[in-house]
């Protein structure tokens, strides 16, 4: 049994690996509006999944955190663009109190790869 861990740190790994899977540290974006932290949270995980050897269409599963779920259409505008037709994966959405008060949005993605 294989584990590859991706820029470890004493906290935690940015990429974890394990018989195909990609588990993908928690991802937070710079903004004022929870468009803005969504988009930028995206080109992050876009990122992490190329790192990764993924991509948006091998996603399995999306948990998504907001600090106020009043930001929830506006943050689903920016989501449904950018989640390939098709290749949607099973997701959960909630509230929670982030790690700093100007945080909106935190996406957590795990991906074939």
């Amino acid at each position: 049994m294989m584990i590859e861990r991706i820029e470890t740190g004493t906290r935690m790994s940015k990429i974890v690996k394990h018989n195909g899977v990609a588990y993908l540290c928690g991802q937070v974006g710079a903004g004022t509006t929870v468009a803005e932290q969504t988009r930028d949270c995206l080109s992050r995980v876009d990122a992490l999944l190329e790192q990764a050897g993924s991509s948006r269409e091998k996603m399995l599963q999306a948990i998504i955190w907001l600090a106020d779920m009043a930001d929830f259409a506006e943050m689903n505008e920016v989501w449904d663009a950018w989640v390939p037709a098709g290749h949607a994966p099973a997701r959960a959405c909630g509230e929670a109190k982030l790690a700093r008060p100007e945080l909106k949005v935190e996406i957590i993605i795990t991906a074939a790869c």
